[in-house]
């Protein structure tokens, strides 16, 4: 084992550091006219030495001087490395966790029928605005729009953007920028971003009929469709755009059930269309982050497994961690399960009821009680 018992060492038989150092000192090589230091950590123990060849001879001296700071922009580098990694580690915990709990399944009448008319109406139109919740956005993509679309322009909308924290916009909107896509945060609740949503429509409307006038055609109304999971947000959004009610809203899935068409502006249309889900949820991670983010019905899962798969995703977030759930509800979250601490809540507050306590920690994430954050981060590049 290494020696951690002096601030300099090299003479300790017993330490596999001096042991490394001494076989340094009869090899001919260690001997040189230059002079460079290497500085070495001893393994298990948090004393350094630094070890400096000068004019052919070799001496261990103890570090006076502190290490050399490195640049902000290196340590931001590594701080960013180190983010990376934790949500790395955070997806596959999670994919561990719900691989086979099969917690969510939702797929009712209303979608199918609603998925048959949207298909039909999305060869109609001219530029589609998806709409996804911004603390979920890969989860809240439906796996098939862009084969619905074809090459007709998207206008990706991350609504809810007060929901989750600067860092979270920051990374977000990096992500979709490398990839081309044209991305708008909003808040359809208090209309941030929404003006700057419509002069993109209207932007991409005037390009279309130039287009149309170049290959002689006369201009047109141009036909925009809304479309995007349940409960994202998509009839607020059309309704701050209109600047009036026109679609009716509630903090739940299945709300809009029939296509609707809308004048916006002089020459633009725009479509609501009811929120459409994959008949079957493969992912039950991404399955999992819908629950409990409200983005389909309670009857589709089962809240104790859900709540506990939150705790969990608390525990490991890098801006959340277990002292936020300490700090709600007075208990040592770090060494707890999931289940664990809901079964402590459960008999602290509520009587012994795990379904009641699940209750609560979904409500108090929805409302923001942990801190606005996103429950996903952009894949690391490694992973494009």
């Amino acid at each position: 084992m290494a020696c951690g018992s002096v601030a300099v060492c090299g003479v300790n038989p017993t330490c596999v550091t001096c042991e490394r150092v001494s076989r340094t000192l009869q090899s001919p090589a260690s001997v040189s006219t230059s002079t460079r230091s290497v500085r070495e950590w001893s393994s298990g123990s948090s004393a350094m030495f630094r070890v400096e060849f000068s004019a052919g001879y070799f001496m261990p001296i103890a570090s006076q001087r502190p290490p050399r700071s490195r640049s902000r922009r290196v340590e931001a580098a590594m701080v960013s490395e180190d983010a990376v990694q934790e949500w790395t580690d955070l997806e596959s915990d999670i994919a561990y966790l719900t691989r086979s709990a099969r917690l969510v399944q939702w797929y009712p009448g209303h979608i199918a029928k609603a998925e048959k008319s949207l298909k039909e109406q999305l060869r109609l139109v001219d530029v589609v605005v998806e709409v996804r919740d911004a603390r979920i956005p890969l989860a809240t993509t439906h796996p098939e729009i862009d084969d619905w679309i074809g090459n007709k322009k998207k206008i990706v909308v991350l609504n809810r953007e007060d929901m989750v924290s600067r860092d979270d916009k920051n990374a977000w909107a990096g992500y979709y920028t490398s990839k081309g896509v044209t991305t708008l945060l909003t808040d359809g609740q208090r209309g941030a971003g929404i003006m700057k949503l419509g002069r993109v429509a209207r932007s991409v409307a005037t390009e279309i009929n130039l287009k149309r006038r170049d290959k002689g055609l006369l201009p047109r109304a141009v036909r925009c469709a809304v479309v995007g999971y349940p409960n994202v947000g998509k009839s607020s959004v059309i309704n701050r755009l209109l600047k009036r009610k026109v679609c009716e809203t509630a903090p739940r899935p299945g709300v809009t059930r029939d296509l609707r068409w809308t004048r916006i502006a002089e020459g633009l249309d725009l479509m609501d269309a009811p929120g459409v889900l994959p008949m079957r949820i493969q992912d039950q991670a991404a399955a999992t982050r819908l629950a409990i983010c409200n983005d389909i019905g309670e009857a589709s899962y089962a809240v104790a497994g859900v709540a506990s798969v939150l705790v969990e995703m608390l525990k490991r977030i890098p801006t959340a961690g277990p002292k936020v759930l300490t700090s709600r509800y007075n208990i040592q979250a770090a060494d707890l399960s999931g289940e664990e601490f809901l079964e402590q809540l459960g008999q602290d507050k509520f009587q012994g009821d795990v379904n009641q306590a699940a209750f609560r920690v979904l409500r108090d994430f929805r409302k923001g009680a942990f801190g606005w954050l996103a429950l996903e981060r952009p894949p690391s590049e490694k992973s494009f």
